[in-house]
């Protein structure tokens, strides 16, 4: 990274990392407990030494240039290499620390693990906060861009930059409404491919595993639609005869809606659930706290 002083306090790169973290000088202020005149005066001194706006106004909120954006991750790798300098022996204080960890999922992830995840670390590190983010319908490099630190779910990303654990294997259940005629009398695979579907992708894809599933049996669905995520798509079956599918650790989301789980007469493939991070998180301890409470969650199956 290239600055036009000669001489940079450091302590400029982790006002920076907080900066695009928030995307707001009074949030970083709250963050680094400086007050936001000072804040204003960090940012100013930032834009000096990079000779770029950082940060600049659009409507009420502000947003990092593209020069700030190409540069995050590695202003965040250098402020993660600087704290394991300091940390002894590489633990840390949880206690102590102040973090903001960005973990990226589908929304059921969130849904099924998200209150345990937030009640782990109000116990255990009450000065860290957790972000979740969604999947979107196109792929990002989150984890090497530094705009996520931590990917939970299926983990389909092969890049040699990142590092990933498979954690367990799921199978796909369907799902309906109570008293929907699936749900009387034997379930073949013909009944099933004679109801009305409703897809879950994020890229709105109207085919999937059970199409395929189906047509080595000789016989096609009806899907009607797609919605983008798993707890979406249960409301949607909660008011309509549509058939669904969900992964085993989402049925309690299903059963608080009354809506009912059943075993799928295909051989559907099954899906496996993990984490997936970028190497420069390897060494930081915080971030392995992190993983391992991720890791606990997932193995435990929600």
């Amino acid at each position: 990274m290239r600055v036009t002083h000669s001489r940079l306090d450091l302590n400029l790169l982790i006002a920076l990392d907080v900066l695009l973290e928030e995307s707001s000088v009074s949030g970083a202020a709250e963050r680094l407990h400086l007050s936001e005149p000072a804040m204003s005066r960090t940012l100013g001194r930032i834009r000096k030494a990079l000779g770029d706006p950082v940060l600049v106004r659009a409507g009420r909120s502000m947003v990092p240039t593209p020069r700030a954006l190409a540069l995050h991750a590695e202003v965040r790798e250098v402020v993660e290499r600087a704290r394991a300098v300091f940390v002894s022996g590489g633990e840390v204080d949880l206690r102590g620390l102040e973090r903001t960890f960005t973990v990226l999922g589908h929304d059921a992830l969130a849904a099924s693990y998200g209150a345990r995840l937030f009640a782990r670390t109000r116990r255990e590190a009450p000065g860290v906060r957790l972000r979740f983010l969604s999947e979107t319908h196109v792929d990002v490099p989150a984890l090497r861009e530094g705009t996520a630190d931590l990917e939970l779910g299926v983990i389909d990303n092969r890049s040699p930059e990142v590092r990933s654990e498979a954690l367990r294997e799921e199978r796909m259940l369907g799902v309906v409404r109570a008293g929907h005629p699936l749900l009387r009398g034997r379930l073949t695979p013909r009944r099933l491919a004679a109801a009305d579907h409703l897809n879950v992708s994020r890229r709105g894809r109207l085919t999937g595993p059970m199409d395929r599933a189906l047509a080595e049996l000789g016989l096609a669905r009806r899907v009607v639609g797609t919605v983008g995520s798993f707890p979406a798509s249960l409301f949607v079956l909660r008011d309509t005869d549509l058939v669904g599918l969900l992964t085993g650790s989402a049925t309690p989301l299903a059963e608080a809606l009354g809506l009912v789980v059943f075993d799928v007469p295909l051989e559907l493939p099954p899906m496996y659930f993990g984490l997936a991070w970028h190497p420069r998180h390897d060494a930081d301890p915080a971030h392995r706290w992190l993983r391992g409470c991720a890791r606990e969650l997932l193995t435990d199956g929600g």
